[in-house]
């Protein structure tokens, strides 16, 4: 009877832990969703953003829905190469302005010496991407955590032209 109790007792103390952590998650995403805005100089919301984790690192897309928007796709363009400048001299703190200083593999990556991680730039028709690369094991599992962060807070979206070129060993 004894056992049944504590075993009931921990259940309830732990389904209550687990419900605070995933509203915790919740108020989290909700804050840098908001905060996205105030930081980014395009509009969110006439956007698409993806993540697609490769081997070495992975790739960021952001493209703005009409093709037609030209002033949204040079401020697209401007953010995303100043961002990958930025990540190029080790600076996150757009990134730690965003999601905090705890988020996940950040500060791995703010470790990192110049050219351990390759952040290359590249202007689409619609928008931009970076494709973020290194040879060093402990940097691309700190990517990885990093683009898992940011597909949880941003709500990845779903590119079907960006998706399939990017999921090669080479990459």
């Amino acid at each position: 009877m004894k056992h049944a109790t504590l075993l009931s007792i921990g259940l309830v103390l732990f389904a209550t832990a687990a419900l605070a952590a995933e509203q915790l998650g919740s108020e989290q995403i909700k804050a840098v969703q908001q905060h996205t805005q105030q930081v980014i100089p395009y509009a969110a919301d006439q956007t698409k953003q993806m993540f697609t984790k490769t081997v070495h690192g992975g790739v960021q897309h952001v493209i703005v829905n009409s093709a037609d928007n030209t002033e949204q796709i040079k401020l697209v363009q401007a953010y995303l190469l100043k961002l990958s400048n930025d990540f190029s001299t080790g600076d996150f703190s757009i990134t730690e302005q965003l999601h905090g200083a705890n988020m996940p593999g950040l500060a791995r990556l703010k470790m990192a010496q110049p050219y351990d991680i390759k952040f290359k730039y590249k202007a689409l028709p619609n928008g931009a991407e970076i494709h973020y690369s290194t040879e060093y094991p402990q940097y691309a599992q700190a990517l990885h955590e990093w683009f898992d962060a940011q597909m949880k807070e941003h709500n990845n979206a779903v590119i079907p032209e960006h998706t399939q070129h990017h999921a090669t060993p080479a990459e």
